[in-house]
């Protein structure tokens, strides 16, 4: 029997443009609390590695308080969980590809640094979660990206075979993961992360998921 092709995901600016309401949650918190906020571009730049992370880097050296810093990070979480799903759009191409995929078998999870619940939550909400065997988020294992162990937790649980896995992400956070995985990474251009493709190792380099199982057509 042929093992059957297993492709994980990242979830933010790969299966799903989440800048929009990222960024309505970032500007929400630094208005209330009194501080610049950012334009569309700037998060892109910060969204890549989770809510704690994404905050903390905007802080930068503005803010030292410690017990301020968790306040603004947990309004942002709950803002941002009201509001998960009021423009984030999935990626051109994303449903048609997902479809096709299902249709050929192939095992899909979501490996995401943001948390479970809000993945779970967003995929539902948007209608993918249905494609999906399985979501992992930050706070799903002990561990998460680019600690290979998040993807190949995910590969495992699924039943997919690590010599038949496929990464695909749009920051170098996702690329570290597959390189420490020892799967090979499939890069989406103009992901949120302040790093160009040149500094991104990556096996393929796509702009949309249009026409992608052309190249997932050669790992079957």
């Amino acid at each position: 029997m042929t093992q059957n092709l297993t492709i994980l995901f990242d979830l933010d600016g790969t299966l799903v443009d989440t800048a929009p309401d990222l960024m309505g949650a970032h500007n929400h918190v630094m208005k209330k609390f009194g501080f610049p906020q950012k334009s569309l571009k700037d998060i892109k730049h910060i969204a890549g590695r989770g809510a704690w992370i994404m905050m903390q880097r905007t802080f930068r050296n503005e803010i030292k308080d410690e017990k301020l810093k968790k306040e603004m990070v947990k309004e942002f979480i709950d803002y941002y969980a009201r509001n998960i799903n009021k423009s984030s759009k999935p990626m051109n191409g994303v449903i048609d590809f997902l479809k096709w995929a299902k249709s050929n078998k192939i095992l899909m999870g979501v490996c995401t640094n943001k948390q479970e619940r809000l993945a779970v939550d967003l995929l539902n909400k948007i209608n993918l979660s249905k494609y999906f065997e399985y979501i992992a988020g930050c706070d799903t294992f002990e561990f998460n990206k680019p600690d290979p162990r998040h993807l190949t937790n995910v590969i495992e649980i699924i039943g997919g075979n690590l010599n038949k896995s496929i990464m695909v992400g749009d920051s170098e956070v996702d690329s570290q993961s597959a390189y420490n995985a020892k799967i090979p990474f499939i890069l989406l251009e103009e992901g949120y992360t302040e790093k160009s493709i040149n500094e991104i190792p990556h096996k393929t380099l796509i702009k949309n998921f249009l026409n992608f199982e052309k190249i997932i057509e050669k790992y079957l």
